[in-house]
Parts: C-alpha cells; sequence; structure tokens
C-alpha cells in the first residue's frame, strides 16, 4: 500500500482499497488502469479451438450452410449477432436461429436442430448454451449436423460430443480467464479465425460494442480479460457504436456519456423484452441491420415492447405486496413461494428479484396451466438457490441455475410439497441475522479528505460491475450545515451538505425522505456513499450519493467488506 501512496499520490483510502481488490503491484496498476488489447489472452489456449476453427474452415472450402443459435436474452442475442455478423463475410449460406422462450425453452432445441435438417444446414454454431446437451447433439449427430458449441456455463458430468466444446469452465481447459460470458467465447471465437488468417485485428474488434454490452447485462465479473474488453468495448459504445445499439440509445436514454450501469439499465432490457414478451430474433434483427430505416422501425418496437414489459412487472410485483399485506404471516417464514396463472413468465424473474429487495428472502415466482407450472427463483447473500432445489429435486421435473437464481417446473399438485421443504432447507441455512438486508461498505473515509484527486482516482476504476463494485465509503461523526431539506416532486428525496470538522460536501440521498427528520434531530450521523461527479449547468462538482444513513447511537446492518 505503501508503494501506491507514493508512486501514484493516492490518498491512503484509495491505496487500501486498490490493494483489498487485489492491485498492489506496478504490473497490476498498469493492467488496471491501462488495459492494453494485447492484453487479451490467445484464443487458441481455450481447449478446441483449433478444432472449431479447422471446421469452420472446411465448411467455407466446401460451401457448407451454416446456422448461428443461441439464447434469447442478451448475452444469447449479441453472442449470435457478433458471429453472425463476422461470418456473413465467409459464407454464401448463413442463417441464425433463436429458440421461442415459450414454446422451445432455453438452449438448444430439437425444434432448432431440425430446422437445420429441413434448411440443408451441415455445421451449427451454438452460443451461449449447449454444454449440457448431450442427448441434442447426439441426435443431430444422427441427422449428419455437425456442432461447435461456444458456451460459459458449467458442465455437467458428460461433455458434448461436439466436433468443438470451448468453454473454459470445462475441467480439462486450461484457458487462464474463466468468467468470460457467451459473447465473449464467441469473440475468442472470431479472434481465433483471423489470427489464423493473419486478418487485420478491426475485423473483429468492431463487435467490442456488443461483448461489452452482453458482459454489462449478464453479470459477469468485471476482472481480468473481461475488463480489457468492457474497457475498449466502452469505447467504442460512446464513440462509434452500431447501428442496432445506437438506435437502442436514442430511443432510451440522452447522456453525454455511458457507463456499464446505463447499458444494464437502459439498453439490455430493450434487447431483453424481445425475448420476454415475444421474439428475441427482433433483436438480433436489429443488431445486425445495416439499413438506417429498418433499425429505427425494430428499435421502436422493442422500446414499446420494453414498456409493456413494465407494465407486466408492476403488476405482478403489486399482486406481490398485496399477497403479502392480506397474509403478513408469510413474512414469518424464511423463503416466499408465490403462484398466479396469469403471471407472465417471461416477467416473473424480475418480479422475484422485486420481491428480494422487498422482502430480502429467498423467492420464487411460477406461473403456469395445465397442472405444469414453470418458475423463477432469485436468492439473498448466504443462500445458495441451486443447491436448495437439488435438495427439494423430489418435487421438480427439472431446474437449473446457480447461486443467486434459477429456473425450474413442476407438476401443480407439488406446489405445496415443494413450499415446505423449500422451507424447510432455509430454516436449516439461514440465520435470523441473515434475514436482514446488510449495507457493505469497502472502506471508511474522511469526508474533509475528499478531494478532485480521490474522484479522479475512483473515475479512472471504471468500469465497475461484478468483482469491480463502485467503491462504497462510510464517515462516521458528520453534520448538516443546516441548508438540508427534502426534495422531489413526490417529496421522497433528501439533499445535504454534509460536513466533518471544515468545509462541506453536497449529498443526496433517493427514497431517504423518512430518515430526514432522524438526522435533522441527531448530534451527528453516519453515512455509507459512493463518491459521483455532479454537472449542473456546465459546473462540475463532487457529490456524494448515499445509499445510508443513521443517526450515531442507532444500530444497524453496516458491513465492510473485508470484515
Amino acid at each position: 500500500m505503501k508503494a501506491l501512496v507514493e508512486d501514484m499520490g493516492a490518498p491512503e483510502e484509495i491505496a487500501a482499497l486498490l490493494c483489498q481488490r487485489g492491485i498492489d503491484s506496478p504490473d497490476a496498476v498498469r493492467m488496471f488502469f491501462n488495459p492494453k488489447i494485447e492484453d487479451l489472452h490467445d484464443p487458441f489456449l481455450m481447449r478446441d479451438m483449433e478444432q472449431a476453427i479447422d471446421r469452420i474452415d472446411k465448411a467455407i472450402e466446401s460451401k457448407e450452410k451454416l446456422m448461428v443459435f443461441g439464447d434469447y436474452d442478451v448475452d444469447g442475442t449479441t453472442s449470435v449477432s457478433t458471429v453472425f455478423q463476422f461470418f456473413r463475410d465467409y459464407f454464401d449460406d448463413i442463417i441464425f436461429y433463436i429458440p421461442d422462450r415459450y414454446k422451445e425453452g432455453y438452449g438448444i432445441s430439437k425444434q432448432g436442430i431440425d430446422k437445420a435438417k429441413e434448411e440443408g444446414i451441415s455445421l451449427i454454431i451454438a452460443l451461449d448454451c449447449g454444454i449440457r446437451s448431450v442427448e441434442l447433439i447426439d441426435y443431430a449427430a444422427e441427422l449428419g449436423i455437425d456442432f461447435i458449441i461456444c458456451d460459459h456455463h458449467l458442465p455437467g458430468e458428460e461433455i458434448p460430443q461436439a466436433v468443438a466444446v470451448l468453454d473454459p469452465k470445462r475441467k480439462d481447459c486450461e484457458y487462464p480467464y474463466k468468467e468470460l460470458c457467451g459473447c465473449g467465447i464467441g469473440f475468442k471465437l472470431i479472434q481465433a479465425f483471423c489470427q489464423k488468417h493473419d486478418l487485420d485485428d478491426r475485423l473483429y474488434q468492431r463487435y467490442l460494442d456488443l461483448v461489452c454490452l452482453a458482459i454489462a447485462s449478464d453479470i459477469v465479473p468485471i476482472t481480468g480479460e473481461n475488463r480489457v474488453l468492457a474497457y475498449y468495448g466502452l469505447k467504442l459504445v460512446n464513440a462509434r457504436p452500431s447501428l442496432g445499439i445506437r438506435k437502442l440509445i436514442e430511443k432510451s436514454i440522452q447522456k453525454e456519456e455511458l457507463s456499464i450501469g446505463d447499458l444494464v439499465f437502459y439498453v439490455g432490457p430493450r434487447i431483453n423484452a424481445a425475448g420476454r414478451m415475444d421474439s428475441a430474433e427482433l433483436a438480433v434483427k436489429l443488431l445486425t441491420t445495416e439499413d438506417e430505416l429498418e433499425a429505427d422501425v425494430l428499435a421502436t418496437e422493442l422500446h414499446a415492447k420494453n414498456a409493456h414489459r413494465k407494465t407486466v412487472d408492476e403488476k405482478i410485483t403489486a399482486d406481490l405486496q398485496e399477497i403479502v399485506a392480506k397474509n403478513p404471516e408469510l413474512l414469518s417464514r424464511k423463503t416466499l413461494v408465490f403462484f398466479d396463472p396469469s403471471w407472465h413468465k417471461g416477467v416473473i424473474g424480475i418480479a422475484a428479484s422485486r420481491a428480494i429487495e422487498l422482502y430480502h428472502r429467498p423467492t420464487i415466482i411460477l406461473t403456469g396451466s395445465e397442472g405444469k407450472l414453470s418458475g423463477s427463483g432469485r436468492s439473498i447473500k448466504g443462500f445458495d438457490l441451486h443447491e436448495a432445489l437439488h435438495h427439494c429435486s423430489d418435487h421438480l421435473i427439472q431446474f437449473g441455475g446457480h447461486m443467486y437464481a434459477a429456473g425450474l417446473t413442476m407438476k401443480e399438485e407439488n406446489l405445496d410439497a415443494f413450499s415446505a421443504a423449500f422451507e424447510e432447507v432455509a430454516q436449516m441455512e439461514l440465520s435470523e441475522d441473515d434475514m436482514l438486508p446488510r449495507l457493505m461498505y469497502d472502506q471508511e473515509i474522511q469526508v474533509d479528505d475528499i478531494s478532485d484527486k480521490t474522484l479522479k482516482i475512483i473515475q479512472r476504476m471504471a468500469p465497475f460491475g461484478p468483482g469491480n463494485l463502485t467503491p462504497v465509503f462510510r464517515a462516521r461523526n458528520l453534520l448538516d450545515d443546516g441548508s438540508g431539506r427534502v426534495i422531489g416532486s413526490t417529496a421522497e428525496h433528501i439533499r445535504l451538505n454534509i460536513k466533518q470538522e471544515s468545509g462541506s460536501i453536497a449529498a443526496v440521498g433517493f427514497g431517504m425522505a423518512d430518515q430526514f427528520d432522524a438526522i435533522k434531530k441527531a448530534d451527528s450521523f453516519e453515512a455509507c456513499f459512493t463518491i459521483n461527479e455532479n454537472i449542473f449547468r456546465g459546473m462540475r462538482s463532487i457529490q456524494l450519493m448515499l445509499k445510508g444513513i443513521r443517526p450515531t447511537n442507532d444500530t444497524g446492518n453496516i458491513s465492510s467488506v473485508s470484515s
């Protein structure tokens, strides 16, 4: 830490923050603050990459017809868009295929393989799916169709017998970075193709905006190689994004410079809305079109679908709140399981996330008809949802996912038994303390020590995301200088001028108006916040964005990230 303070001139709190994130040597500092495109790993370090490129070369030489197959979420549609656009310059016959969320479900489908057979396809590149599709890959082989799988999910016990299976999470794959998203694997495929044929690097690097969008939306760690991809992808998004992304930005947000968070909250949901509310093929058409008018029409359509998705989401969330209000005994449980046949399948995952925010309990939301229920689940810190579903598998038809998010199906007759079993697991795994929301912070800081240098170093730490979250600081013994007030058209927010020993600094707290009187009456208070730049009428200043605030003598769940 001492070297960082001396070499970078970094404040001690910032140096400690960097060390906490493993940025504790000159090389680590250089790679973090000045990532180079040359820092990307050799794609041929990935197991089966040679076989994948050889099979693609054979297909081009033999003038075979190629299908690019992918999932219906942002990662899947950006993956398909990237690989489809790149290889349409090399294949005379190339099509893409996105399975229908409701008719086919997630991943490689028999319907998709049958479609390939009808179209005379002999090679399928599958993106963001396929690592567990052992039987379907065998079925395709019987029809004379080869597969190249590009996936980033955990493999099962058996690896599919495809021509090539590109997945860094394979136990037998020694690729140095394991956290690429599906689009990242597709990007490595086209990078390898360019590398083998000595093509201009710009031919694959022009798709970095799509890769960045996938990294942001799929919530993968923005560390290592993902940081390089996100860093340069975000530059492309802000300088010269592809036509489809530009149109989505125009429909969703007016801002001088977009962040990873802006992609997550504004652009990603509009792409996801295609697969949630209708067909994800709309998203791929937008991301691959070269026609300005068509792009505008498609972006407008996705914007409208996202607005409809919001309405449906709000309705389900209101339904959940009404159910809990009428049945307050539900909150004596450590889990929540909701079912309504009228709820939209494409939105229940989002609604489950809303329930986590409201009630801070592992939550399953189900919909369905004709005796079969489909659901999505979300979890809280300390509760492995996938493992919990495994313990309840006797009541399920199938399930899949990871620690914090999962999907499942069951017979309606098993709903009560499943709910009881799910609660039983939570009762064993979760303590009462686990049920309380906990605000995590990175470092303590003195407000008087926050300076332009502090802000500039924090800004250089971007892009932020999992593995490199926006730093949250804690400060104590604070006072408002007397000018604090409640703001907003609905009087929900507060604006304070916070001071310690000398000077003051502006702070804004969204949705914190209910705490204003207690703070004004307190002898002092403490707060957790991020440090941001505020731009108003062309003037730039430092502003704290409050995450939590309470009187000094109060107690609550605030924890250091390093504790």
